[in-house]
């Protein structure tokens, strides 16, 4: 690829975004994000696709384009587009139950391992909690292995709010699906371990949110949660540059999330 200097030291631009349909976001202008965006990387999640040229799609004919349906149609599923072409590439983590769902595209690099990942959704009442839980148990298992190995950057839809801080309305939420004990735990889980959640790193102040409801004009009055991440290792954590949410791009019922680093 075309490398950008920074400080004389190469910059790369990874962008994450939940587009809640690949379809619906080209209806709702996604080609015009595509066209407007510079990025090295595009991770999305939520594509619901089992095509892998979605028609009235915008070509990137500088890009090489990985993507991972659910078995069933019109259901979750990932996509990575890379402007330079990666050493491997991998679906999944080995386990058939999530696999089948296509929730993980993981890319690896020189120095580190870049994953893209849609974690599961608890549902109302609760009624995935225990299948969202051992996905997030199976995946960080699986992150370690790889970190044997090289860093790691992951990103997506992880589904859950992660502090009080992450949403808008952290008591009335608390035994709802993305905001558990158990899923936040979990979160606690992984920073023990050394791994960075980047945005904090860069943003301390509340009201910064990325999944928003269809509901109640909730995206206008910014009644929203932070559930999309760009979570590093330690080990990366000096080559961390910026991490951003681009809150004004619409297409979906998320906004994309960004990081760049060294």
């Amino acid at each position: 690829m075309k490398e950008r200097k920074w400080l004389g030291m190469i910059k790369m631009k990874i962008i994450s975004w939940n587009v809640n349909g690949i379809r619906a976001a080209i209806r709702n202008g996604f080609n015009d994000f595509l066209k407007n965006t510079k990025f090295d990387v595009l991770c999305l999640q939520e594509t619901k696709e089992s095509e892998t040229k979605p028609s009235k799609r915008e070509n990137l004919n500088n890009y090489t384009e990985y993507w991972y349906p659910a078995k069933k149609k019109g259901y979750s599923g990932t996509a990575v587009f890379a402007k330079s072409k990666p050493k491997s590439v991998s679906f999944g983590i080995g386990i058939e139950k999530y696999d089948n769902e296509g929730r993980v595209i993981t890319l690896e690099y020189d120095n580190y391992y870049l994953i893209n990942a849609y974690f599961p959704n608890s549902q109302r009442e609760l009624a995935r909690l225990d299948f969202k839980l051992e996905f997030d148990k199976e995946f960080l298992k699986y992150c370690e292995r790889l970190r044997e190995k090289k860093p790691i950057i992951f990103c997506g839809d992880l589904n859950v709010a992660h502090k009080e801080i992450d949403l808008k309305n952290p008591k009335q939420n608390k035994k709802n699906a993305g905001f558990t004990f158990e899923e936040r735990n979990w979160f606690d889980e992984i920073e023990k371990k050394g791994y960075i959640d980047t945005f904090r790193e860069f943003v301390k102040e509340g009201e910064n949110y990325t999944w928003w409801s269809y509901r109640f004009k909730a995206r206008k009055r910014n009644i929203g949660w932070r559930i999309d991440y760009f979570i590093v290792s330690k080990e990366l954590k000096k080559k961390i540059k910026n991490a951003f949410i681009l809150k004004d791009i619409t297409g979906s019922d998320h906004c994309p999330i960004g990081l760049e680093i060294e």
